[in-house]
C-alpha cells in the first residue's frame, strides 16, 4: 500500500421506529409471524395508494438537524424501479434528486484527533420485503415491505477501514441518542453498503470504486474493507483494470466475491412518485423539531 491510496464513502440504512410503515398503517414490529403485517398498499396490489406517514418525515429532520444538515424547503418522492422477488410493487418508492436535506457532516476519532466526514444527504424511502433461503428454495415474508428507512450517504473522505469502523460508531451512537432507530444490525435495522477505490497517493482523481454488500456488523465492514484494499491493490500492481462492480462479503471464508456490475441512477429509471404530492417543509415545523 505504499504506491495506493484507499477512498471510501458509506450508505447507512437506518430502520425508523416508528408504529406504523411508510405508506401504510401496517404494523413494523418485528418477529411476527411472516406475511402477518401486510396489505394491499405494502404488498403493491393495483389501486392501492400510498399516505406518507408524517412521523417518518419528523424522524428523518431529527436526524438531519443532528448531522448539521441542510433541510430542503421542497422535497419530494421519486420511483426506483427494479425487479426483485421481496419488492412487490417492481419498484421502490425513495428520493432522487431532491432529498429531504443535504450537506451535513459528522465528527469522529481518527488517531488522537477529530475529523470531520461529509454527510452528502439524509433521504427517506421504503424497505424491500425478505427472502428466506431454504435448502434449493426460498421464501417471502413482506412483513418488512414498506418499512421506513434513512439513506444516511457519507462523502468518499474515510481513508481507512479503522476511520470507518469509528465513523460507524458514532452515527450509531448519534441515531440511539435521538431515539429514532433501535440500531439493531441482527433484527437488519442498521445496514451498511461500502464504496472503496484505490487511487495513486497525492493523485485527486477517484479510482473504479467497488460496492461492498452483505456486512452484518461493523467488525464485518472493516473486516470486508481491508480484504478489498488488498485485493485491489494487488490488481493495480499486476497492471489489470478493476470493474466498478458490485460485491459481496464472504464472513465464513474472509473474502469479497463479484455479485453484478454496478448500476447507475438510469437503469433505475427515476420519476417522480405519482401518487404523492411534493412537500413544502415549513420553518416552523423544522423549529419545533430542533426544540425537543
Amino acid at each position: 500500500m505504499k504506491e495506493y491510496e484507499p477512498v471510501i464513502g458509506l450508505e447507512v440504512h437506518l430502520h425508523l421506529n416508528t408504529k406504523s410503515k411508510a405508506f401504510c398503517s401496517c404494523s413494523t414490529v418485528f418477529g411476527a409471524e411472516p406475511n402477518t403485517q401486510t396489505c394491499p398498499v405494502c404488498l403493491g396490489l393495483p389501486g392501492s395508494l400510498p399516505v406518507v406517514n408524517i412521523k417518518m418525515i419528523e424522524y428523518a429532520i431529527r436526524v438531519a438537524i443532528a448531522l448539521n444538515c441542510a433541510i430542503q424547503k421542497f422535497t419530494k418522492f421519486d420511483r426506483k424501479n427494479y425487479f426483485y422477488p421481496d419488492l412487490p410493487k417492481n419498484y421502490q418508492i425513495s428520493q432522487y434528486d431532491l432529498p429531504i436535506s443535504t450537506g451535513g457532516y459528522l465528527e469522529i476519532g481518527s488517531g488522537e484527533s477529530l475529523k470531520r466526514v461529509g454527510i452528502t444527504r439524509v433521504h427517506m424511502e421504503e424497505d424491500a420485503g425478505k427472502l428466506i433461503h431454504q435448502d434449493q428454495n426460498s421464501a417471502v415474508d413482506y412483513n418488512r415491505a414498506g418499512v421506513p428507512l434513512l439513506e444516511i450517504v457519507s462523502e468518499p473522505e474515510i481513508s481507512s477501514p479503522e476511520e470507518a469502523y469509528s465513523y460507524l460508531n458514532c452515527l450509531k451512537s448519534l441515531i440511539e441518542y435521538l431515539d429514532v432507530s433501535d440500531c439493531d444490525m441482527e433484527k437488519g435495522s442498521l445496514r451498511c453498503d461500502a464504496n472503496i477505490s484505490l487511487r495513486p497517493k497525492g493523485e485527486k482523481k477517484l479510482g473504479i470504486k467497488t460496492e461492498l454488500k452483505n456486512m452484518n456488523s461493523f467488525k464485518g465492514v472493516k473486516d470486508a474493507l481491508s480484504y478489498e484494499i488488498k485485493r485491489q491493490s494487488a490488481l493495480l500492481e499486476s497492471g489489470e483494470e478493476l470493474m466498478q462492480e458490485t460485491r459481496l462479503w464472504d464472513q465464513k471464508e474472509m473474502k469479497t466475491f463479484a455479485m453484478r456490475t454496478k448500476e447507475g441512477a438510469k437503469d433505475y429509471r427515476y420519476f417522480p412518485e405519482p401518487d404523492l404530492l411534493p412537500f413544502v417543509i415549513e420553518d416552523g415545523f423544522v423549529n419545533r423539531i430542533k426544540e425537543t
